[in-house]
């Protein structure tokens, strides 16, 4: 017989995308150049010299995608809005193209019965504001409230779930400190003054939000992984306590009124990434800015994360990485990322017990697997299938121990321009034909399809 483990009633289930991911068009209708456009298009940064020029097309193939997203049977649709498109200036003379581009996708999502989930930046800048500083500037904050006025006036009587940042984290260090991403730049100090302004134009724009589009959940999204020390070793716990306060700590204490961890800026100030005054750019009233309360929070796991100090000899750290060696391909991804579903559920409790947010989604969670069309013409991507069926299972343990999560967002919708990756990585429930643009649902859709028609997982017993 088949039973269902089901999840609570009203439960969103979701698929994710970015713009500069997906949309293509990348200089049509008035769009101007973004930070993706710049850095892609310089030789060097992206595998193969793969650009976002056409990606998936969706700019001009949203009719069609948005039948898929009905035929899977998504109740929700995670996207993100791109700034260059909306304000090719980065303030100022609103480009109406641009406006009506999005004002159509979500009509047609409302008509398609699917609830959209606007993201206002997902790491497409303009390059003309990173020409000016970018996000290490105070003046990007300033522009971001601006561009969040625009959007949320037009868009703020039909869309009522905004995300204001995707992965502040990441933008900042992976664009700001280690340079392979856009804008390239490789500065520690930048990085933090870009996480700084990052929060701060989240925190000035959430009320921009609620005035706009009244009645609406705002939230912002961060990535997370499970990190665990290496050995039971103080070197070990130390290296932990440093990632894991760099990725989670460093942006969740002051959006939780809590100001920036005092031991890590020590570290910072030690090792003289900051000056002795450290946070210069901070001013008094940042913090409380950065701590406007919000109504849920977004957050993208993947995998974890065993760190190992690399400031003892191994001799002296035993015992060695509690990571096993891969038994099968199911222990890895093809981005090479352990496949470690409980550490969603340690993550979710440890969220939810910490910092007590209202409600959570999980915004992004999939895996990345190569199977394409095989004779037959479908897609048995079978490992997708079986990743998402043991992170749903974690997350509804999570769920019934008290945890507030709300909704999950698989993550992706189609294959994608996968950054630095270009097209070589393949995240989707629909497999994308990069020369024809012909899409076709993968096994795991289908899969989907039955997990949302019956809101819960399907077991056999």
């Amino acid at each position: 017989m088949t039973e269902t483990r089901s999840f609570p009633k009203n439960f969103i289930w979701g698929a994710a995308t970015a713009s500069y991911q997906i949309e293509g068009a990348w200089d049509a209708d008035g769009k101007s150049e973004s930070i993706w456009d710049r850095f892609s298009h310089t030789s060097g940064n992206i595998l193969h010299g793969h650009t976002g020029d056409v990606a998936c097309d969706h700019y001009h193939l949203w009719r069609s995608d948005i039948q898929l997203m009905q035929e899977i049977g998504l109740k929700a649709y995670r996207f993100s809005i791109s700034w260059p498109r909306l304000l090719p200036d980065g303030r100022g003379q609103v480009n109406q193209a641009g406006i009506d581009f999005y004002s159509r996708l979500v009509d047609a999502l409302l008509e398609a019965g699917i609830t959209p989930f606007a993201t206002l930046y997902h790491w497409d800048l303009l390059q003309v504001l990173q020409d000016q500083g970018g996000w290490t500037e105070r003046s990007t904050a300033e522009a971001f409230v601006e561009y969040t006025d625009v959007v949320t006036r037009y868009l703020g009587d039909r869309v009522k779930n905004w995300m204001t940042h995707n992965e502040p984290s990441v933008a900042a260090y992976l664009g700001y400190w280690w340079g392979n991403h856009a804008p390239g730049v490789k500065s520690r100090q930048a990085s933090i003054q870009a996480i700084h302004h990052l929060l701060l134009s989240h925190g000035w724009a959430v009320p921009v939000i609620r005035q706009n589009s009244p009645g609406a959940e705002v939230g912002i999204v961060i990535n997370i992984s499970h990190t665990e020390p290496a050995s039971p070793s103080q070197a070990d716990a130390e290296a932990v306590r440093r990632m894991d306060g760099m990725w989670r700590r460093w942006l969740l204490d002051p959006l939780y009124g809590r100001g920036y961890p005092t031991d890590l800026l020590e570290d910072e100030i030690r090792e003289g990434t900051l000056p002795a005054e450290g946070l210069f750019f901070v001013k008094e009233e940042d913090c409380q800015a950065i701590s406007t309360p919000t109504d849920f929070l977004g957050l993208n796991y993947y995998t974890r994360h065993v760190v190992r100090s690399q400031d003892v000899p191994e001799s002296e750290n035993l015992p060695a990485t509690v990571i096993p060696p891969p038994i099968n391909e199911n222990d890895y991804t093809e981005m090479g990322w352990e496949v470690y579903p409980r550490g969603l559920y340690y993550q979710l409790q440890r969220f939810a017990l910490e910092y007590h947010p209202p409600k959570i989604y999980i915004a992004e969670n999939g895996a990345s697997y190569s199977d394409g069309p095989g004779a037959d013409g479908r897609v048995h991507d079978a490992r997708r299938i079986r990743y998402l069926k043991e992170h749903f299972a974690a997350a509804q343990q999570a769920i019934q121990e008290g945890v507030p999560l709300a909704g999950y967002f698989v993550w992706s919708l189609m294959d994608n321009f996968e950054w630095a990756y270009g097209f070589t990585q393949r995240f989707g429930l629909i497999w994308v034909d990069y020369e024809t643009r012909q899409r076709i649902l993968k096994d795991s859709a289908l899969w989907y399809q039955q997990v949302i028609r019956e809101n819960g997982l399907p077991v056999s017993g």
